[in-house]
């Protein structure tokens, strides 16, 4: 349980309107700040959901960097930025932070609508060191002093991108500060070399006792101690080659200082001071604890990585009794790959999140968390494929934005047989704009040898996934972040290539309207979805019915290949159609399929997708009634087409 260890929050925090607020307050002071930040943390993401884990971790850090950098004038960039909510209470948010991720309140990330303290709108991992570089050397161009500080996690550390941001720092040679903040964990356990590296990297505690022994002795020794310094610079660096094995960072042109006790707040102050004097890169290695403060999240790190809502006192997390996509994924391949010993799984450090977690414990030789990597995913997989076995390449619709070429070059144009689930596609509540999966169809529809596939219910996931395990090339399947709906007769029918599902809105039927009255109807409509708008398609059928309207739904099991004359042949026997899906409309299969019917005379048309913007953080409903996508809008669309 989780203990308060001052009388209430807020007593501090309500005057914290700046870092330079903080700058002036006494150890004592400084503890319970530390409190308040984690008491005030737990009590909005226990309430509105949110990263917890690893805020709780940086709240000492956070409160180092703001008191010994001067924000804005240095820039602190956070990694990802899952971690920005003591950053966020500190750069005078205070009285906003109970609107964490809700619809027009505060972000769960940086960004940079909010504050001159966030210099990007981040969600992404492994981008702040080439972020932080790039700030730099434009601050130098320009003649700007002032530090630039990129704060990264390990887990972030495994991205490739990270290394080519290293390695560019380190031939620059320029005075980047690179806080790597070692906590063992990214979303799941990290994996690979990089974290053996850095965990030997923190035994080497005896040179750091033993170097800060030095540096305190050559600080008290007046007048000397200053010119003493430079001295004995080059004997520590002797004395690192001794004691350490090969340091990374060293060979990439770094300074390097660790690894630090990360809630040791005065000694971390003490480093970065003098880390601030440095006119070179440097890497400050710094070991937090995730959770830490709150026992549930230090027990659980990975539940409360990312957490809905759950009770304070004991750290129960509120659970549902209804099915997700998710889950439905989870049961499907754990079930064929008892049957099919050539099913590999991938995930890039998102085990539990995409539903893998049972699959590696059953199948721990044919499961690979290649960590935060999803290029490297997809050309693995290309390579897995080379060699026989049929990959399953589980990420969300966003982070499969960073594979998009090796999609094309490693995977479509060597014929590779791999499998795409795409989780998390379409609206993506609380998360905001870096993490909605609205640009998958625009962005693969047109990528040669590639088949496209949505579902719609769990019985549809898993006949879609068995057909693509079975079919050969690379397919992709899409589901969104819901619940599975009420399976219907009509989600069980088989596979065909290119061709959907077809709904007859009496499926719908309210009690007091007879079939024989719904088929009098006059000007009826075809409404053409993706699974992933089902749910609110279908309620909008439901309506039109009300109002005395017809409409049938034909769901897309295929967006690419597409069956275009079966679908033209059933087309023409509606007034209308009306298009809706869960993506960028622009390059959609909904202007797609618009085009092909205008080509055959069908020109009673409708497109409905998202607009080329970026969509904000919200519920699902706010998140598709900023788009024009919500029940009510879907409805007016089919009125308007039957008239």
């Amino acid at each position: 349980m989780f203990k308060n260890r001052c009388e209430r929050s807020g007593i501090l925090l309500s005057e914290i309107h700046s870092p330079k607020d903080i700058k002036n307050l006494s150890q004592k002071e400084l503890s319970q700040l530390a409190a308040e930040l984690r008491r005030t943390i737990i009590e909005v993401v226990g309430k509105n959901g949110g990263h917890l884990a690893s805020n709780l971790g940086v709240v000492e850090l956070t409160i180092a960097l703001h008191r010994v950098f001067d924000s804005p004038k240095d820039a602190i960039i956070w990694d990802v930025s899952h971690q920005c909510y003591a950053h966020k209470l500190l750069t005078g948010r205070y009285a906003d932070f109970r609107t964490l991720r809700q619809k027009s309140g505060l972000s769960g990330f940086t960004n940079q609508s909010e504050s001159e303290h966030d210099f990007f709108t981040n969600g992404h991992s492994s981008t702040s060191i080439s972020s932080a570089l790039g700030l730099l050397a434009a601050r130098e161009l320009n003649e700007d002093d002032g530090k630039v500080i990129a704060v990264i996690g390990d887990g972030a550390l495994t991205g490739g991108m990270a290394f080519e941001g290293l390695s560019h720092a380190g031939q620059l040679s320029k005075n980047l500060i690179v806080v790597l903040n070692d906590n063992q964990m990214s979303i799941d356990h990290n994996t690979g070399s990089v974290s053996r590296y850095l965990s030997r990297l923190t035994m080497t505690a005896q040179y750091q006792t033993f170097r800060y022994r030095v540096d305190k002795i050559i600080d008290r020794i007046p007048y000397l101690g200053r010119y003493l310094e430079k001295f004995i610079f080059r004997f520590k660096r002797s004395l690192k080659g001794l004691l350490l094995t090969n340091n990374l960072f060293v060979d990439l042109g770094f300074e390097y200082v660790g690894p630090l006790d990360g809630h040791n707040e005065a000694s971390l102050e003490t480093v970065l001071k003098k880390v601030r004097r440095l006119h070179r890169p440097v890497v400050v290695h710094v070991v937090t604890k995730k959770g830490k403060g709150y026992s549930p999240a230090e027990d659980d790190p990975e539940l409360f990585h990312g957490v809905g809502p759950f009770q304070i006192s004991d750290g129960t997390v509120e659970k549902f009794d209804t099915l997700s996509f998710t889950e439905a994924f989870s049961n499907i391949i754990c079930d064929y790959a008892a049957k099919n010993s050539d099913v590999v799984a991938i995930t890039a450090a998102m085990a539990k999140g995409t539903g893998l977690s049972h699959f590696s414990r059953l199948y721990p030789e044919r499961f690979f968390d290649v960590g935060i990597a999803e290029e490297h995913a997809v050309t693995f997989a290309g390579g897995l494929a080379r060699g026989g076995k049929i990959p399953v390449v589980c990420i969300y619709s966003t982070f499969l934005q960073r594979s998009v070429d090796q999609m094309i070059h490693d995977i479509t144009l060597q014929g590779a047989h791999a499998v795409f689930m795409v989780d998390r596609a379409g609206a993506v509540p609380a998360d905001g704009a870096t993490h909605q999966g609205i640009f998958d169809i625009a962005l693969f529809r047109t990528v040669p040898n590639l088949e496209i596939m949505t579902a719609v219910s769990a019985e549809d996931l898993r006949l879609c996934f068995e057909w693509a395990v079975e079919k050969g090339g690379a397919v992709m399947i899409r589901y969104p972040k819901l619940s599975c709906p009420t399976e219907l007769p009509q989600f069980s029918v088989p596979v065909e290539r290119g061709r959907g599902i077809l709904i007859p809105c009496s499926e719908f039927v309210i009690e007091n309207i007879s079939e024989a009255e719904l088929s009098s109807r006059k000007n009826k409509v075809l409404v053409v979805c993706t699974g992933g708008i089902y749910p609110e398609a279908q309620k909008a059928v439901r309506a039109v019915l009300l109002e005395d309207g017809y409409a049938d739904l034909y769901i897309l099991r295929f967006i690419k290949p597409f069956d275009e004359e079966h679908f033209i042949a059933l087309a023409k026997e509606y007034h209308g159609i009306v298009f809706v899906e869960d993506g960028i409309a622009s390059g959609g299969a909904g202007e797609y399929l618009n085009q092909i019917a205008l080509q055959n005379g069908i020109t009673n048309t409708r497109v409905m997708g998202f607009e080329d913007k970026f969509y904000g953080h919200g519920s699902r409903e706010e998140v598709l009634a900023q788009a024009h996508l919500c029940v009510g809008d879907i409805k007016e669309r089919i009125l308007e087409c039957a008239r």
